[in-house]
């Protein structure tokens, strides 16, 4: 069987507000350090020359011209908080190329909340030509994308829910608070894991640090990359007390993985 590649770009590990926080004089937002320079949560998976985006963050037009994307061939969603849906007009731009309306994916409470909210994009009765063409599909089972098998792994986040997404031995578990005993088996047998850790203190919505960390060892993850990070951590500094095997997250990082 042939093996193959998938490549990973970080497009934004920052929390909801970004990293540097406005009017914020902390140490960490007036560092000037790159890796303390965070655009809200996104990724990118890239195989086959495929191109298949996790959330449209506010941040996306500045993320996908540093990382010079040219295409999108599907949109994946994990939840419908702001940051993670607000940079859907800038889809227009992919459209403009002409080609298909590009695929849009969530759970029933997702798909539906994006087509309240954004309802211009899927209004039949207004022009076209001023906003994006999407056709929006709920997720009901494992997905195969450009040739990729994509799981959906249903998330706690606080009093509501979010999803992430396995592709072999990655998955990517931004926004989460708790890990539901039903999608445990889900995530058996993981290599790397992209996963929410706010902060070392407490949230109510969110993992913190030693909550992100003591999950993904209880699921013997070797590499565990903390994302969704706020002012609170200062890359450099705080790297030097992460545990073995447990790292932050960067505004574009770069992973590689043979399926």
């Amino acid at each position: 069987m042939t093996s193959k590649r998938l490549d990973i770009i970080v497009l934004g590990s920052g929390t909801s507000t970004g990293v540097p926080t406005l009017g914020c004089s902390c140490a960490v937002c007036i560092s000037g350090v790159a890796e303390n320079q965070r655009t809200r949560c996104s990724l990118l998976l890239q195989s086959g020359g495929c191109n298949i985006l996790i959330d449209t963050a506010t941040d996306l037009r500045q993320q996908a011209l540093r990382e010079g994307i040219g295409h999108l061939d599907a949109v994946l969603y994990t939840h419908t908080h702001a940051d993670h849906v607000n940079g859907i007009d800038d889809l227009r731009a992919f459209n403009m190329k002409g080609g298909p309306p590009i695929p849009i994916y969530g759970d029933v409470a997702t798909i539906a909340g994006i087509q309240r909210v954004f309802a211009y994009i899927f209004d039949d009765n207004l022009e076209p030509g001023y906003r994006p063409r999407l056709t929006p599909h709920v997720i009901e089972g494992p997905l195969n994308l450009c040739g990729l098998p994509i799981l959906a792994v249903p998330l706690q986040h606080g009093e509501g829910m979010s999803l992430g997404f396995r592709v072999g031995p990655f998955a990517y578990l931004t926004d989460c608070s708790a890990i539901p005993k039903t999608s445990l088996p889900l995530l058996r047998d993981l290599h790397t894991v992209i996963i929410d850790g706010l902060r070392f203190r407490p949230h109510n919505t969110h993992f913190n640090i030693p909550q992100a960390v003591a999950a993904m060892k209880e699921l013997a993850v070797e590499r565990i990359i903390l994302t969704h990070l706020s002012h609170d951590i200062d890359h450099h500094r705080d790297a030097k007390i992460l545990p073995p095997g447990v790292e932050f997250a960067f505004d574009g990082q770069r992973l590689s993985f043979t399926l």
